[in-house]
């Protein structure tokens, strides 16, 4: 929202509208997870298939190229896309990491663990910040 209304403040009424709101999301949202991906697919990397196997730009390559088709695939094939696009996540680590059908399964299991992982952390943290400005709001409150 940030980023919408700052260039809202730039180009003026050229971007308003719902419209331009979802694709600025989206945007935003597919550099996030680009990131997200890519430190997580860097680290199942090197715990299953070893550090020399296992480089940071690969795993770009994966995270962004698998979240590339996986979307394209999904758009047009909702249900076969999804299975279609698991398979196109193990063929992009299987070839990337240079290790086999088993490897590329265990670097896809390790990074569905270690992703739920990192989304519980940022759940507790966000939620305890959350909660934390709720308190203080409260006392602000209560000074005269």
């Amino acid at each position: 929202m940030l980023l919408f209304a700052f260039l809202n403040l730039i180009l003026g009424s050229v971007m308003q509208g719902p419209l331009v709101e979802r694709w600025v999301f989206q945007i935003i949202r597919f550099f996030v997870d680009l990131f997200v991906l890519t430190f997580v697919f860097y680290i199942a990397g090197i715990i299953v298939v070893g550090r020399k196997r296992a480089l940071f730009s690969d795993a770009f390559v994966i995270a962004l190229l698998g979240t590339i088709v996986g979307s394209i695939i999904s758009f047009f094939f909702p249900l076969i896309g999804l299975i279609f696009s698991l398979l196109v996540w193990l063929v992009l680590i299987r070839h990337y990491y240079e290790t086999g059908w088993l490897g590329a399964i265990a670097v896809g299991i390790l990074a569905i663990i270690i992703e739920i992982v990192v989304i519980v952390i940022l759940a507790i943290l966000l939620g305890l910040s959350v909660w934390l400005f709720l308190i203080g709001r409260e006392f602000l409150f209560l000074i005269p």
